[in-house]
């Protein structure tokens, strides 16, 4: 049990107890002045200002004290997560200095390098892309397709977590099917790359991942992503959208900063869309819908009627 923890529960406690002697107090008062009016309406009235005030002044502060352990917690994960890949890439350097290896384990050497790199860049944009994502800021407007963008972000999960072509798979429409939003692609990258990390890394031991892009109405793309994961319970579900918040299934513990959906979430709303999660409760999985504004087909030149004759531009 953590200090702020158990600063919480003393702050509840003792608030519990002025309610109490401000609750004794006043039936005292209202039994002493019960024949006054004045006074007994006016005991009440402070009576009832002093329990709001102890009441809101212990949400407040229990808020507040809950806010301190997630930003802990966080400072923590992200302390991990960038200590992890550095000291990896130092021992690994280390090796290089410190002896002749051959040029295969070389190779080896630089791909795993890399791949610590580009764990730490990832993780160094999550928190720079965290300070931004409350606040407004210029986009990029332009046209997106979707099929390509979730392809591409497959892809990218499949080399990180270095997973197969059957742990993570792609659903599109048909080929003709155009699937156009109006957006900044690297945003919309980062949101669909997240959803399909936090897929994978809330898999149990086979991860199986599906990335659905479909039209469900004229107006709207749908990306879903699904798991089979440890799932979530559903009075979580719009609480793991909020800033440093990380569900933890009781004997699975997952890495990570807690900012990753908050991301997703704020890109959303930058776009015009959504995001929500669907769960039956722990052990069913769970599915992740982004839903955003779909781009309007320009309409097509009208053909000429047979006989008609061609327009002529004045001069």
């Amino acid at each position: 049990m953590t200090r702020r923890r158990t600063a919480a529960i003393v702050v509840i406690v003792l608030s519990v107890v002025l309610v109490a002697a401000a609750v004794s107090l006043n039936v005292g008062w209202v039994l002493v002045t019960a024949r006054n009016v004045l006074p007994l309406v006016l005991g009440i009235i402070a009576f009832a200002l002093i329990i709001a005030g102890i009441v809101v002044y212990t949400v407040f502060l229990v808020r507040e004290l809950r806010r301190n352990e997630q930003h802990d917690a966080f400072i923590n994960a992200v302390t991990h997560e960038l200590k992890t890949p550095i000291a990896s890439i130092r021992l690994y350097l280390e090796t290089l200095q410190a002896r002749d290896v051959g040029d295969q384990q070389r190779k080896e050497f630089y791909k795993v390098m890399l791949a610590d790199t580009e764990r730490l860049q990832h993780t160094v944009e999550q928190v720079l892309k965290a300070g931004v994502a409350g606040h407004r800021h210029a986009i990029h407007y332009s046209p997106v397709d979707m099929k390509a963008l979730a392809s591409e972000c497959v892809e990218t999960a499949r080399r990180r977590h270095h997973l197969g072509p059957e742990a993570v798979t792609l659903i599109t429409p048909a080929a003709d099917q155009a699937l156009v939003v109006e957006g900044d692609a690297d945003e919309l990258r980062t949101a669909l790359s997240n959803l399909i990390d936090n897929a994978v890394k809330y898999s149990l031991k086979v991860v199986q991942v599906t990335v659905e892009v479909a039209a469900p109405a004229p107006g709207s793309v749908w990306v879903r992503v699904r798991d089979r994961g440890i799932g979530i319970p559903p009075s979580q579900l719009k609480r793991i959208f909020n800033r440093f918040y990380r569900f933890q299934s009781r004997g699975y513990k997952v890495k990570g900063t807690g900012l990753g959906l908050y991301i997703v979430r704020s890109i959303a709303r930058q776009h015009g869309g959504r995001v929500f999660a669907q769960s039956e409760g722990e052990g069913t999985g769970a599915t992740f819908t982004l839903e955003l504004p779909r781009k309007a087909a320009s309409p097509a030149p009208e053909a000429a009627q047979p006989g008609a004759e061609p327009a002529r531009a004045d001069v």
